[in-house]
């Protein structure tokens, strides 16, 4: 399979379909982390309401960002006290992609960050114009992962020339 999705389709895709399937993990890869709300249960919730959901059902959860979240992600994050303890976090200044890998099987890969504007529940007047990929193809599924994966272990922290900007080094985790 091999799906172009695009503004409320990768929402309704990404966050509503394939993030609450997860069985094993969810890694997620993003530029820009802000207060996302999403509906669940039939009300709107932050979205880290449904990471917590998944970790308390023993999903690994591994979010990999650029800059430290504004202030109103930060006080819904203290909230789950399950995210400070499990969900694994790293920040990289250089990271840029967007990706959402889900079991290893599965993948968004796109221009949505995790905001509400980017791949959240805004409505259709105040949202980004984003566009992506769904994909279970492996050889696709496998590129995004390596990718993830590298910046994840800190394969280009030697050579890295922005680690003044760096809060988080994973060189150092």
């Amino acid at each position: 399979m091999l799906d172009f999705v695009s503004d409320k389709e990768i929402y309704r895709k990404v966050i509503c379909e394939m993030v609450p399937a997860a069985k094993r993990f969810v890694w997620i890869g993003t530029s820009d982390l802000k207060d996302m709300y999403v509906e669940m249960n039939g009300k709107m919730v932050p979205f880290l309401k449904e990471l917590d959901a998944l970790i308390q059902r023993k999903v690994l959860v591994r979010l990999l960002h650029a800059k430290e979240p504004g202030e109103n992600f930060r006080k819904d994050f203290d909230k789950f006290p399950m995210l400070w303890k499990y969900m694994e976090r790293a920040c990289c200044p250089r990271v840029h992609f967007k990706c959402i890998v889900v079991d290893g099987r599965i993948v968004y890969t796109g221009s949505a960050n995790i905001t509400g504007a980017g791949i959240g529940a805004k409505s259709d007047n105040r949202r980004n114009f984003e566009s992506g990929i769904i994909t279970d193809e492996p050889r696709l599924v496998e590129k995004v992962m390596q990718q993830f994966d590298e910046v994840w272990l800190g394969k280009h922290c030697a050579t890295c020339g922005r680690k003044e900007f760096c809060g988080d080094r994973i060189d150092k985790m």
